[in-house]
């Protein structure tokens, strides 16, 4: 099991691949798990692999505050898809080459065998790609949180709308945006599954919070 070598763009596009319909390497959470391949990356992902680019931005803005996420961190290996063909060559065959006929008979029967022994693990590889589900499309957006006044607890005003929970929304990083006489709007960021949740939904469940959200505006609207 395993990733291989993150550094390499085999390894990226398994990362990739098992990012295509998780928001995180286990469970519904950011973890520990998220932090150990986040810090075996070292550096963001090309464009190209967009999956593992949206979750690597995501874990980013947990990077100050890792040390309290959940779980053990385990080594890179202990994570990542099941059963993945190892394209290292075995014990076996390495063996092979230091053992070699001078003579030359057995070289045929045993190039074969390694090749039959390649044709089957990538053909079981191809064969669990195939039975993944569809793709799920998802979107980044960033919400402007408008206060009444300056004297609104923005404290609580993110509170509040952390506190909306809906499946297919996983909030992000914050920041307080000065907009003018000491006011101050809250500025979040979301990914949310585009069949589940709405901007409209996103909107009507925030300004609920009628005591301290005056408006809920959409920033920027990006699909990942």
């Amino acid at each position: 099991m395993g990733f291989g070598d993150l550094k390499s763009a085999s390894g990226l596009k398994l990362l990739n691949d098992f990012l295509a319909d998780r928001s995180y390497i286990e469970g519904y959470v950011p973890s520990q798990a998220d932090i150990a391949v986040f810090e075996a990356l070292g550096t963001p992902p090309s464009a190209a692999f967009f999956h593992a680019l949206r979750w690597y931005n995501h874990i980013r803005s947990y990077e100050s505050t890792k040390s309290s996420l959940p779980g053990v961190k385990q080594p890179l290996g202990k994570y990542g898809p099941q059963n993945v063909a190892d394209t290292t060559p075995t014990k076996a065959v390495a063996d092979d080459d230091d053992d070699i006929d001078l003579f030359g008979s057995d070289d045929d029967e045993e190039s074969a065998e390694a090749q039959r022994i390649k044709e089957e693990r990538l053909a079981q590889y191809e064969a669990k790609k195939s039975k993944k589900p569809a793709l799920i499309a998802k979107s980044s957006i960033l919400l402007d949180v408008k206060p009444w006044d300056d004297e609104t607890d923005m404290s609580k005003l993110e509170e509040c709308v952390r506190s909306v929970l809906m499946d297919g929304l996983v909030w992000g990083s914050s920041k307080l945006v000065p907009v003018g006489y000491g006011i101050r709007k809250l500025q979040i960021q979301c990914v949310v599954e585009d069949n589940k949740v709405g901007t409209d939904l996103l909107e009507e469940a925030i300004t609920a919070f009628e005591d301290y959200v005056q408006s809920v505006d959409v920033a920027a609207f990006n699909k990942v």
